[in-house]
C-alpha cells in the first residue's frame, strides 16, 4: 500500500524525535567522558546537602548594620549565587549581623568568590610597573632571615611613636591631575622599590584612600604598579558582559573579555581620560581596573573611547570572565563581610524522602495506566509509550541542565514532574476522545485520526499553554525551592507538546493503518459499535452509521444518504404499525 501524505509525515516526525533523543544522549555522554557531566542530574540541597557559610556583617565606618542593608546584601548575594549556575540555594540572615549561605554540593571557587567579594571597582591610572615577586630563591631565604632579626627592631621602631610611612609620601604640592608623575615622590618609589606581592603589605591594598596613590599587585602576584589617585568609581557601570573580543571585521579573537557599558556620566569622564592617555608613553598610557585593591588588568589606551564601552581583557577565561561581569553587573554590597565560617551540611531531607516522592509518582504512573487500559483497551499501550517517551525526554534534560546551567533537583521539583504526569495523561485523553468522536460521526478511522488530530491539538496547546504561563510566572516570582517546582512544571509541560506532536500522533497515524485498529476490533478501543448512539437532541438517539465513507465532502454525503434511508425505512415501519391497528 503506497504511503500517504499523513503517513510520511509521521515517519519524519518520529526520525526527528529519534534524532532529538540521541542528540541529547551524546551530548551528555561527550560531557561525561570530556568534561564534568554526570549520568543523573545533581540533587539539590534538601536531598543530598552542600555547604553553607557564614558571612558576618560590618561597617567600615563603625556604625551598626541596619535591617535594609542587610536585605539588600542578601538579594544581591542571591544574584550572584544564582548567576553562577547554581539551583536551589538557600540565603537567609541570621540575627541582625550574618547572612548564611547554604549551597547544593561542594562550593567552588569561583561561587566563593562571588559571595565573598564586595566588586569594588575603581578606575586609576598606570604611574609605573615593576616586578612583583623575588624571582631567586635565595634572596627570597635571605629576606626571610632578616625579616626574622629585624622583628624586634621594628616593634621598637613602633612603639617609640614613629609616623606611618604613608604620611611622608606625599609630593609638597598635591597635582591636579591623577595622570602627573609628581605624585612618585624619593619616599613612595622607595616604598615601591621594597614592596614584593608576597608581603603582608599587598593584602592591605584596599585600605588606601581613593585621593592618593595607590601601590598594589595584579591578581597573578607578578606584576606590581603605582596607580594614581581613583579618577572614576565603578558605579558607573550600567551594565557587564563576559564574551569573545573581536576585530574591527566583526572576526572572534578567542579571547574572553568583559564588556562594560557605562552611563552618561561614565561616558563622558572616561572619554576624557582615554583621550589624555592616547597616544602617552609606556606606562603613562595605561589604565588599570582595579577591582577591591587588586588590578584586574592594565591595557593600554589604543583608542579615544567616547562612546562609553571599555573592555577589560587580561588572559581570562570564560568562567573568570564570567564571574567578573556577574560582580560587576549586580554591583557592590552595601557593606563588607567576613567570612565567620564554612562547613558542610547534611541532607535536610535525604534518601528516604526522595524515595518516597519516587514512590508516590510510581502510583500515580500505574493509576494512570490502569485506567488507560481500562478505558481505551489496545489504544492504552500508545499511552504508556508516550508516557515512557516522555520520562525520557525529562530525563535527559534534566541532565542537560544540570552539567550546562547547574540545575539541581529538589523534592519540590520531584513533586512538578509527578504532577505533570497528570497533564501529560490528560492530553492523550483529549486526543483519544476527539477520534471516538469522529467515528461516532461515521468517519473511517485513518479520517478519524486526521480528523480528531485537529481539533486536540488545538485544545492540548491551549490547555499547556496556561500550565506554562502559571509556571513561568511562578518561576519568576518565587525563590529557592517554589522556583525548583515551576521549573520541572515548566520543562514537562514542553515536553508534553513535544511528545504528543511527535510521538503520539505520529504513532496513531501509523497504528490506523494496520488490520487490528481498521477492522474495529472490540479490544482495539475503537470500534464504532461499542463507543454508543449519538445524541440527536429531544431524548432521541439513532445508532451509528458504520461503513466504509470517504474523506472530505464525500463523506458527508454518504452520511447524509445513509440518514435519509434510515428515516424513510422508520416511516415505512411506523405506518405499517399504524395500518395493522386499524384493522
Amino acid at each position: 500500500m503506497a504511503s500517504t501524505p499523513a503517513v510520511r509525515r509521521a515517519r519524519r516526525s518520529l526520525v526527528f524525535l529519534l534524532v532529538l533523543i540521541v542528540g541529547l544522549a551524546g551530548l551528555i555522554t561527550y560531557g561525561v567522558f570530556r568534561s564534568d557531566a554526570t549520568w543523573t542530574p545533581k540533587l539539590a540541597l534538601d536531598l543530598q546537602g552542600g555547604t553553607q557559610i557564614l558571612l558576618a556583617a560590618e561597617q567600615t565606618d563603625g556604625e551598626s548594620v541596619s535591617g535594609d542593608q542587610l536585605q539588600q546584601a542578601v538579594s544581591i548575594i542571591r544574584q550572584r549565587v544564582d548567576a553562577a549556575g547554581v539551583s536551589e540555594a538557600e540565603i537567609t540572615t541570621q540575627g541582625n549581623q550574618h547572612i548564611s549561605v547554604s549551597i547544593p554540593g561542594k562550593a567552588d571557587e569561583a561561587t566563593l568568590q562571588r559571595i565573598e567579594a564586595s566588586a569594588k571597582l575603581d578606575f586609576r591610572p598606570v604611574l609605573s610597573t615593576g616586578i612583583g615577586i623575588d624571582l631567586t630563591e635565595a634572596a627570597g631565604e635571605e629576606d626571610a632571615a632578616a625579616e626574622e632579626t629585624a622583628t624586634g627592631d621594628a616593634e621598637a621602631a613602633t612603639d617609640a611613636g614613629d609616623a606611618p610611612a604613608d604620611e611622608n609620601l606625599d609630593p609638597e604640592t598635591i597635582p591636579e591631575s591623577a595622570g602627573d608623575l609628581a605624585w612618585i615622590t624619593p619616599a613612595l618609589q622607595e616604598k615601591f622599590d621594597a614592596f614584593t606581592c608576597t608581603s603582608e603589605e599587598a593584602l592591605d591594598t584596599r585600605e588606601t584612600a581613593a585621593d592618593r596613590p595607590l601601590i598594589t599587585c595584579d591578581e597573578t602576584g607578578t606584576q606590581k604598579y603605582i596607580l594614581g589617585p581613583v579618577e572614576l568609581s565603578g558605579d558607573v557601570i550600567s551594565d557587564a558582559t563576559a564574551q569573545m573580543a573581536t576585530t574591527s571585521t566583526g572576526a572572534t579573537t578567542g579571547e574572553w573579555v568583559v564588556q562594560i557599558v557605562m552611563n552618561k556620566q561614565g561616558t563622558e569622564t572616561f572619554g576624557k581620560i582615554s583621550q589624555r592617555l592616547f597616544g602617552a608613553e609606556s606606562p603613562q598610557d595605561q589604565f588599570a581596573f582595579v577591582l577591591d585593591g587588586n588590578v584586574l588588568s592594565a591595557p593600554q589606551m589604543q583608542a579615544q573611547i567616547l562612546d562609553g564601552r571599555p573592555s577589560i581583557s587580561g588572559g581570562f577565561t570564560q568562567d573568570s570572565a564570567q564571574a567578573l561581569a556577574d560582580q560587576l553587573k549586580f554591583g557592590a554590597l552595601p557593606i563588607d563581610f567576613t567570612v565567620q565560617s564554612q562547613e558542610d551540611v547534611s541532607a535536610t531531607l535525604g534518601t528516604n524522602q526522595l524515595s518516597a516522592g519516587l514512590l508516590a509518582g510510581l502510583i500515580g504512573l500505574l493509576l494512570v495506566v490502569v485506567y488507560s487500559l481500562f478505558q481505551y483497551r489496545a489504544l492504552g499501550s500508545l499511552t504508556i509509550a508516550s508516557l515512557a517517551i516522555a520520562a525520557v525526554l525529562t530525563y535527559l534534560l534534566l541532565t542537560f541542565f544540570s552539567w550546562r546551567q547547574g540545575y539541581r533537583l529538589s523534592l519540590a521539583g520531584v513533586a512538578g514532574i509527578i504532577v505533570a504526569i497528570g497533564f501529560t495523561a490528560d492530553s492523550f485523553i483529549v486526543y483519544f476522545e476527539r477520534i471516538r468522536d469522529a467515528l461516532r460521526d461515521g468517519f473511517g478511522i485513518e479520517s478519524a485520526v486526521e480528523h480528531g488530530w485537529k481539533r486536540a491539538f488545538r485544545t492540548v496547546l491551549a490547555s499547556d499553554g496556561v500550565n506554562f504561563l502559571a509556571a513561568a510566572i511562578l518561576f519568576i516570582l518565587a525563590v529557592g525551592n517554589v522556583k525548583g517546582f515551576a521549573f520541572t512544571l515548566g520543562l514537562t509541560t514542553l515536553v508534553d507538546v513535544v511528545v504528543v506532536a511527535l510521538f503520539t500522533h505520529p504513532m496513531m497515524t501509523l497504528l490506523a493503518r494496520t488490520r487490528f485498529y481498521r477492522s474495529g476490533h472490540r479490544f482495539s478501543g475503537l470500534d464504532p459499535q461499542r463507543l454508543g448512539a449519538v445524541y440527536r437532541g429531544r431524548m432521541e438517539f439513532r445508532a451509528p452509521v458504520v461503513g466504509k465513507t470517504a474523506s472530505g465532502k464525500r463523506n458527508a454525503r454518504s452520511q447524509k444518504e445513509a440518514e435519509r434511508r434510515q428515516t424513510i425505512a422508520e416511516r415505512k415501519a411506523a405506518a405499517g404499525a399504524s395500518t395493522g391497528k386499524e384493522s
